[in-house]
C-alpha cells in the first residue's frame, strides 16, 4: 500500500457537535491511519521576509498520513472527513538514504 498526506484547509472555532465527528471520521480511519496532527503558530517565510500565519478559512490546519491502494482510494477515504474548506490529498515519496 501506498501511504498518502491528507493536509486539512480551513478553521473555525470547534463545537462539540464538529469535534465528534472528526473523532468519528478518526476512529473510521484507524486500520489506515500512520499518523495525524495539528498546526499552530505558524510562520510564513519568503524572500520579502517573515510573516505570522493566522488561523481562518483557507489556513493549513493539520494533517493525516493514511494507507492506501491508489490516490483514488485515498480520495474516497477523504471524503468522509468532515473538513470545514478543502482537503488536499498527495501520494508519499521516500527519498533515498
Amino acid at each position: 500500500m501506498a501511504q498518502f498526506m491528507l493536509l486539512h484547509v480551513g478553521f473555525e472555532q470547534p463545537t462539540p457537535e464538529i469535534m465528534g465527528k472528526w473523532n468519528d471520521w478518526f476512529e473510521s480511519v484507524a486500520d489506515r491511519a500512520v499518523g495525524h496532527g495539528g498546526f499552530m503558530r505558524g510562520r510564513r517565510l519568503d524572500h520579502d521576509g517573515v510573516e505570522s500565519l493566522e488561523m481562518g478559512l483557507d489556513s493549513m490546519t493539520g494533517y493525516s498520513i493514511i494507507e492506501a491502494e491508489n490516490i483514488d482510494e485515498a480520495v474516497t477515504i477523504a471524503k468522509g472527513n468532515p473538513y470545514i474548506t478543502a482537503i488536499q490529498i498527495y501520494e508519499l515519496r521516500q527519498h533515498g538514504g
